[in-house]
């Protein structure tokens, strides 16, 4: 029987990983086992960063909203709260790029929302 050894995946398995450290400093780049625990977790922030970019994006919006609300009279709640109430379904993204660029039309959809509450 043909004997089997795993050193061709192994080698596959390290190169893997000591290619996802190049450019680290030290012993970290070239010896797998520091270079594994380091990618390791580097992909966990990388993981996790994903999904902040996601909140933090959000909250910028609502912070570049909220302030063009108030200037038409309507706080972000209750701005939210009318275009539910009115069927407007724009998104917090293009709300806040028409308040930054298209005051007319923000002004439109805050006026739309207020006589919903109404």
């Amino acid at each position: 029987m043909v004997r089997v050894t795993r050193a061709p995946a192994r080698r596959r398995r390290i190169k893997k990983i000591l290619k996802a450290a190049k450019g680290y400093v030290g012993d970290r780049k070239n010896h797998h086992r520091l270079a594994k625990t380091t990618v390791m977790k580097a992909w966990r922030y990388a993981y996790e960063g994903r999904k902040q970019k996601k909140r933090e994006f959000r909250s910028l919006w609502i912070s570049r909203i909220n302030p063009a609300a108030r200037i038409e009279g309507i706080s972000y709640s209750r701005l939210i709260n009318g275009m539910t109430k009115a069927g407007i379904e724009v998104n917090r993204k293009m709300l806040s790029i028409l308040a930054n660029d298209d005051p007319s039309a923000f002004k439109a959809i805050c006026d739309e929302a207020k006589r919903a509450l109404a």
